[in-house]
């Protein structure tokens, strides 16, 4: 009786066992049914590198397209294909005998230029004309002042006036002898020749009486308006030229009129471009990457003849959306990739970012340039960058991957695995980079099973970043 009890029990624990066997291993297939329904992913910590990233083209630092800018032939062409010039350099030019005469002649108008300017600058003829000019002018306005100061008096002294008398007096005895003499003779017949001559002589003593006394009236009265107003007027144009003068000498005083100078430097600037048409010269120090230019071409205004970059320092623009905008600073450290040289990256820099935007389809967008660190022979200006500019350095933060966030009803969702079930859990992020970013808040924790490919009949949102 007791072996059968003890059998019923020893059947009854392994039957037990049995259904526990079952019972874990239902569980164990329906997680792992769960776990490969979904991709899912640990929460973690790591460190963070956050990035903004856009996609331009390589540019030169310099670059320019240089012409010609008069008519000729080709004479010389001094320079090839990638070869390295220096500013001013002579690439190519243009032979004399097809230059017009303009140009020509601008060579000799250089030299007499030249000669000008100097002259200017080292003669002192012009200060000395200028100072000899003031003095004479000078002479002119007190000789023109005191005559009209003479001119509130009696218009003659008083011994001109003693003089003026005496030879009135003298003029009146001579027609009071006169008349007696003809006095003597005046019954004498009027065609005799004693009375004739006695008859002149009384006139001509009365005309030289009425002379002088006419002029002793003149000396003794005053300037009449006529002689006032020309004297005035006289005085004003000796002021004026004194002034004239006056400025002409402070002006060339002290050397030459910087004006003067300008002037002259200008003209002699202006025969030298001239002369410069004839030559082709490098505007800075570059590489010559295109030549047009060919020994005996015919060329005229805006023909093409070389172009030459500057391919010492290499930019790429790149257009950076306004909300990420204030998140650049010049000097950020940046990685560049390229489409056409997949064999590795290269660093670069923020060197430049635009304090305006500009709205294109309805966005806003900010130019930010970046100065490549490392370039090599590979990298050439037209080729398409994508460049990544590191904003951020975050160290053991909570990282969420950006293919598990989504946008439900404009909120950020991740859905968690939780107990075979598919949690959606809203969040919110800082930092981001390329394939995380920073967890700041969300019912998380460490360990948390993010499903990186919930199906779209739990989210009916967005993948972040779509």
């Amino acid at each position: 009786m007791k072996s059968k009890k003890k059998l019923f029990i020893v059947l009854g624990v392994i039957i037990i066992v049995i259904v526990l066997i079952l019972v874990i291993s239902g569980i164990n297939r329906a997680k792992k049914a769960a776990e490969n329904a979904f991709q899912t992913s640990p929460l973690s910590r790591g460190d963070l590198t956050a990035i903004v990233g856009a996609t331009g083209t390589v540019r030169a630092n310099q670059s320019a397209i240089l012409t010609w800018q008069t008519t000729g032939r080709i004479s010389a062409v001094n320079v090839k294909l990638d070869e390295l010039v220096t500013t001013n350099q002579v690439l190519a030019e243009l032979s004399r005998d097809s230059l017009s005469q303009s140009i020509i002649l601008a060579e000799a108008d250089l030299v007499s230029a030249k000669r000008a300017l100097d002259d200017l600058k080292n003669s002192d003829v012009a200060s000395a004309i200028a100072y000899q000019t003031m003095v004479l002018a000078q002479k002119a306005v007190d000789d023109a002042r005191d005559d009209l100061n003479s001119k509130n008096y009696a218009r003659a002294d008083q011994e001109t006036l003693d003089i003026a008398k005496a030879n009135l007096i003298i003029a009146e005895d001579a027609v009071s002898r006169a008349e007696q003499l003809y006095d003597q003779v005046d019954s004498l017949d009027e065609d005799n020749p004693i009375r004739a001559e006695a008859f002149s002589e009384l006139a001509s003593a009365k005309q030289n009486r009425d002379r002088l006394q006419a002029n002793l009236n003149w000396l003794l009265g005053l300037p009449d308006e006529q002689e006032l107003a020309t004297a005035n007027a006289n005085l004003d144009v000796a002021l004026a030229k004194l002034d004239d003068a006056t400025r002409e000498w402070e002006r060339l005083k002290d050397g030459p009129d910087p004006e003067d100078v300008k002037a002259a430097e200008a003209r002699v600037a202006a025969l030298e471009a001239t002369l410069k048409m004839q030559f082709i010269e490098a505007p800075f120090t570059g590489t010559i990457t295109n030549v047009e230019a060919l020994t005996g071409d015919q060329v005229n205004p805006g023909t093409v003849a070389f172009r030459i970059d500057d391919l010492t320092k290499l930019l790429v623009d790149v257009d950076i959306p306004e909300v990420d905008i204030n998140s650049i600073k010049i000097g950020q450290p940046a990685t560049l990739t390229f489409d056409a040289i997949q064999t590795k990256s290269y660093e670069g820099k923020v060197v430049e970012v635009a304090r305006v935007g500009t709205t294109g389809l309805g966005v806003v967008n900010f130019k930010v340039t970046i100065a490549l660190t490392d370039p090599d022979e590979l990298v050439l200006p037209g080729m398409t960058a994508a460049v990544n500019i590191i904003v951020n350095q975050l160290n053991d933060v909570l990282l969420i991957p950006n293919r598990a966030v989504r946008l439900v009803e404009g909120n950020r969702v991740v859905y968690v695995l939780r107990n075979e079930v598919a949690i959606p859990v809203n969040i919110e992020i800082g930092a981001t980079s390329d394939t995380d970013s920073e967890l700041v808040s969300g019912d998380l924790k460490e360990g948390d099973l993010i499903i990186l490919n919930p199906p779209s009949n739990l989210t009916r949102g967005f993948m972040f970043g779509q």
